[in-house]
């Protein structure tokens, strides 16, 4: 390993930056795979690394016709550059909580099974948010959407978790993730038994159907406006059990649905034409009142997002 002639001396923001690209570049596995994560060229990565191994008088990387490789020094500088970078981030969280003594309560409400859905990730961001509000009394409900958006609106709720049916003017509406909704039927329904020709429109619509009792978006509304409503149940699991009972058929997330398709008890209808997508957002009161209880849980909540999408 050589041995560096001088000391480095100070580290600012700007052999931050390049240690950075350093380590995406060391991550990717040369610089071309990193221009498209850093959204640079090729020549500029180049001449931030080259600067980088001038500011600390060594070679860093191999680079050429036999491919990327970080020599020995380089690999203590990336190693380095982790750790370095992971405790500027534990010290900046420390700073910004620093002033954030939480004590009082969040309740939080959600419709149907989104806090249980994989994809809202909530144990984890609960996790998290009780991790640094220790004293704060957390209150968790499950409701109907029209009910979580009152409460909201009325302050007897903080943040709400609901499908999107519409939107409210005095809500704010943050998307979480994004639901694909199909008809089902129980294995042992009349319409389960149909060739997919003989599946029609007129015979699906003439079916009786389960559904939520909501008007919701238009072009959700679309789906349902021909068609044969004759049972109302606004839980999924309650319409669950209209389907398997076989007199009924309905939409449901295939997210909710894949249990019981997969063991073999219900069967979606038509899945080519007979969908929709149906987003799933978070939901809090527009105001300009300062709530540093309901504003951590939404900055915890947002953190824990970016980081999965990284």
């Amino acid at each position: 390993m050589t041995k560096i002639s001088s000391p480095v001396g100070q580290i600012g923001d700007y052999e931050i930056k390049q240690l950075k690209i350093f380590k995406v570049v060391a991550d990717c596995g040369g610089f071309s795979a990193a221009e498209t994560e850093l959204n640079i060229s090729r020549s500029t990565i180049s001449i931030h690394i080259s600067n980088l191994e001038s500011r600390l008088n060594l070679i860093l990387c191999r680079r050429g016709r036999s491919g990327f490789a970080l020599t020995e020094e380089g690999t203590v500088v990336y190693e380095a550059t982790v750790k370095l970078l992971g405790e500027l981030d534990d010290f900046r969280n420390t700073i910004n909580h620093l002033d954030i003594q939480l004590s009082g309560s969040l309740t939080i409400l959600f419709s149907d099974n989104i806090s249980l859905d994989p994809r809202s990730c909530m144990p984890e961001v609960i996790r998290n948010f009780s991790s640094i509000a220790k004293e704060v009394y957390l209150t968790a409900e499950v409701s109907r959407m029209t009910e979580i958006e009152r409460m909201v609106m009325q302050d007897e709720a903080d943040i709400g978790f609901i499908p999107l049916h519409r939107e409210l003017d005095g809500l704010e509406y943050e998307y979480i993730y994004t639901d694909i909704c199909y008809l089902y039927a129980s294995t042992d329904n009349p319409l389960a038994q149909l060739s997919d020709t003989e599946l029609t429109d007129e015979v699906i619509d003439g079916f009786p159907v389960a559904y939520a009792g909501l008007k919701t978006q238009e072009r959700i509304n679309g789906h349902l406006a021909n068609m044969n409503l004759k049972a109302t149940a606004y839980n999924y699991e309650s319409r669950i059990t209209l389907l398997l009972s076989s007199r009924f058929i309905g939409y449901l997330p295939e997210h909710y649905a894949k249990p019981y398709v997969e063991s073999g008890e219900l069967v979606a209808i038509a899945p080519s034409r007979r969908y929709y997508h149906l987003e799933i957002m978070a939901i809090t009161k527009k105001t300009n009142a300062i709530n540093k209880v309901r504003s951590l849980f939404i900055k915890t909540m947002r953190d824990y997002y970016r980081k999965q999408n990284e």
